[in-house]
């Protein structure tokens, strides 16, 4: 990575856990300006960083002139248990994590799980109840048999499986409700998003636990959508089209990648929560002061350094905010219009005296900034 500069630029090596990471970086350039280029490449806060050079801790507020550092020079990084983003720690030669699954060895292979036998009875019921509940039962696809369930279907959960197509059929559950595709490590090109994004009633779609990295345009399409769910993925950003999901009560984008939030989120003017704790972001738009309704937002494990001007003077219903893991110090809290209305809410709600037990005059302390 490098870094527009002076002719005092230097490279020097980063060595984290297995990686190597080159940087070139002004040797006027302080310690704490280092920690920071390292914050994408790593997913580990400034203040959870602790950098080592021919043994000696390395102080923020030195520059690399004065800590000695010089071209070529190889410095270690170790980072703090839980001062981490997004997914945590990028490391070398990363996985995901299979899904455990009961009864089943460990060495088997997708291949080798047992269909399950779907009987007439079954389908009746389905048709019958509206709920087609198929998580955690070894698929491999959805059985050809949903699809007879037609308009009666008003929920499907095929949660926990192994299953990589979504196809286009999916369109024919015209009156469905409530769509979970959890837990299934479905990509991209899984879904087959032109059908479901046809389903107008869809109020609630959970697509967590996959590895999508991107939500397609055509999401703005259902418009009665509640809920959405798309946390525990590797998602860098969200659709401008989520702008027209005006009745989106919850939005759920924990644990992705996402580095910034587009200005239409104001217009979802329906949100009581959100969560978008553990990404990359380093600030919001200040559109947030748009959600007039927004009882509840997560942000802990962000680079965040402050919060929307508006947030507090125009929430006037927010009473639960989670800064845990952020660069926001209570003293940029008390500077915001409408904070002391906003603990008041939070005071009264919780029922228990705001203890931010903070370090020196402006940080939070580990776990006391949770509102």
């Amino acid at each position: 990575m490098e870094v527009e500069g002076l002719d005092t630029a230097i490279n020097i090596t980063v060595k984290f856990s297995g990686r190597s990471i080159p940087i070139s970086v002004s040797l006027d350039s302080k310690i704490k300006d280092l920690k920071s280029l390292l914050q994408p490449l790593t997913n580990v806060l400034p203040r959870g960083q602790k950098l080592i050079f021919k043994g000696k801790l390395l102080v923020d507020s030195m520059t690399l002139r004065e800590s000695e550092v010089t071209n070529g020079a190889k410095v270690m990084l170790m980072a703090s248990q839980g001062l981490h983003q997004g997914d945590g720690p990028i490391l070398k030669d990363a996985k995901t994590r299979p899904i455990s699954r009961a009864n089943t060895s460990i060495n088997k292979t997708v291949n080798e799980k047992i269909e399950v036998l779907i009987d007439k009875n079954r389908v009746e019921r389905w048709k019958v109840t509206g709920v087609i509940g198929l998580a955690d039962s070894n698929l491999k696809a959805i059985p050809e048999e949903v699809w007879a369930c037609g308009p009666s279907t008003r929920a499907l959960d095929i949660s926990n499986n192994f299953i990589l197509d979504v196809p286009a059929q999916i369109g024919c559950l015209s009156s469905m409700q409530k769509c979970l595709l959890n837990g299934n490590g479905m990509l991209d090109d899984c879904i087959n998003w032109k059908g479901l994004t046809s389903l107008k009633h869809l109020k609630v779609l959970s697509v967590s636990h996959n590895n999508l990295s991107t939500l397609p345009s055509e999401l703005g399409a259902l418009c009665s959508l509640r809920q959405l769910h798309v946390s525990n993925n590797k998602l860098s950003s969200l659709p401008v089209e989520i702008g027209l999901l005006t009745q989106l009560e919850v939005l759920k984008v924990n644990n992705n990648r996402i580095s910034n939030i587009p200005m239409c989120i104001g217009n979802c003017i329906s949100l009581a929560e959100v969560d978008l704790s553990s990404n990359l972001l380093t600030e919001l738009p200040v559109t947030f002061g748009d959600l007039l309704n927004l009882k509840a937002l997560h942000l802990s494990n962000n680079g965040l350094k402050s919060l929307p001007s508006t947030l507090f003077k125009m929430c006037l219903q927010l009473s639960t905010l989670d800064l845990h893991n952020t660069e926001i110090t209570m003293d940029v809290l008390r500077q915001l219009e409408g904070w002391q209305d906003f603990d008041d809410r939070r005071r009264s709600k919780h029922q228990k005296q705001l203890d931010f037990r903070v370090v020196g005059s402006a940080e939070f302390d580990e776990g006391a900034d949770k509102l």
